[in-house]
C-alpha cells in the first residue's frame, strides 16, 4: 500500500531538448522565440514573457551558440530602425517543439496512474537536474588532443569555424572518454574572460585570443558585461568592473579581443 505522501504525488513534466548534454530548448525559451517572431524585438519579447532585457539576450545568444544554424538574427536599417527576427530554422524549431510537446503530454497522461516510489524518483531527478552557472557555453567538436605528462590541451571547432582550447588533466580526458571527432560542451565563466581593445604586438600566454565585434555592453552599478560576436557567429561574454570598461572606451560595433586562459575553459559531455 502506498503511503499518503507518495499517493499525493502526481506526474507532470517539462519537455527539454538537450544538445551536447546541456538543456537547450524548453517551453520558456520557445515562448521567448515566439514573442521575438511576433514583436520583432528581443527586448519586447523578454518583457512579454516576464524576463529582463539581459536575460532575454543571454538566452538568445546561448540558443544561437548551441544551434547548428542561427535561430534569431539582427536586422539593421529600414523604417523601423532595425530589430530582430526569427530565421527559417527558428520557425522550424518552434513548429517541431509544439508537435513533440503534444505527444509528450499524451505520454505523461498514459503513465501517470502507474507511479511507484514516486518520492524516491523525485529525489533522483533533483540530483541529475543540475544547472551550469557558467555564462559562456559553446558546443563543438574535438579537432586536436595534445597530451603532456600531466595535462592535455583539447582544441574544439565551434560552429562557423571558431575555435577554443581547454587545458584539462589526462585523468579528465580518460574519465570523459574524449577522442577526436567527439562532440562536447565548453564552458567559461564571464569573470574569467578578459577584453582587450587594441592587441597590437602584445604577447599573451593564453591560447584563446578571440577576435570579435562588440555586440552588446550592459552596465550595472559596479560592473559591466561585454559580449563579443565572433566571426563564426558564436558569442563570448566578459564581466569587467565598470571603471575598466570605461577606461577601455568600449563601444558597440567596434572590434575587440576576448582572452581566455585555456585552464579556465571547462569541458563536459553526455
Amino acid at each position: 500500500m502506498k503511503n499518503k505522501k507518495t499517493a499525493d504525488l502526481s506526474l507532470t513534466g517539462s519537455l527539454w531538448f538537450k544538445k551536447s548534454g546541456q538543456d537547450f530548448l524548453g517551453s520558456s525559451r520557445i515562448q521567448l522565440l515566439e514573442k521575438v517572431g511576433e514583436l520583432g524585438s528581443i527586448t519586447k519579447a523578454g518583457k512579454a514573457v516576464g524576463i529582463s532585457y539581459k536575460t532575454a539576450w543571454e538566452q538568445v545568444e546561448m540558443l544561437n551558440n548551441l544551434s547548428d544554424q542561427p535561430l534569431v538574427i539582427k536586422q539593421t536599417g529600414g523604417r523601423g530602425g532595425g530589430g530582430t527576427r526569427l530565421t527559417e530554422a527558428g520557425k522550424e524549431v518552434i513548429h517541431r517543439y509544439r508537435l513533440i510537446q503534444k505527444e509528450h503530454e499524451r505520454f505523461l497522461r498514459s503513465i501517470g496512474e502507474h507511479l511507484e516510489d514516486g518520492e524516491g524518483f523525485y529525489q533522483f531527478l533533483r540530483k541529475v537536474n543540475m544547472k551550469v552557472s557558467a555564462r559562456n557555453i559553446w558546443s563543438g567538436e574535438i579537432t586536436q588532443l595534445e597530451k603532456g605528462a600531466i595535462n592535455t590541451l583539447v582544441t574544439l571547432k565551434l560552429k562557423g569555424g571558431d575555435c577554443i582550447s581547454s587545458l584539462i588533466t589526462n585523468e579528465s580526458v580518460e574519465s570523459l572518454d574524449l577522442a577526436l571527432g567527439e562532440k562536447v560542451v565548453a564552458m567559461a565563466k564571464a569573470p574569467a574572460v578578459m577584453i582587450v581593445k587594441e592587441l597590437g604586438a602584445a604577447q599573451l600566454s593564453a591560447c584563446n585570443i578571440l577576435r570579435g565585434t562588440i555586440q552588446r555592453i550592459v552596465e550595472a552599478q559596479v560592473d559591466c558585461e561585454v559580449t563579443l560576436e565572433l566571426p563564426g557567429g558564436n558569442t563570448v561574454s566578459a564581466t569587467l568592473t565598470k571603471a575598466s570598461g570605461q577606461s577601455l572606451e568600449l563601444r558597440e560595433g567596434e572590434e575587440a579581443w576576448a582572452v581566455v586562459q585555456e585552464s579556465s575553459v571547462i569541458l563536459g559531455r553526455v
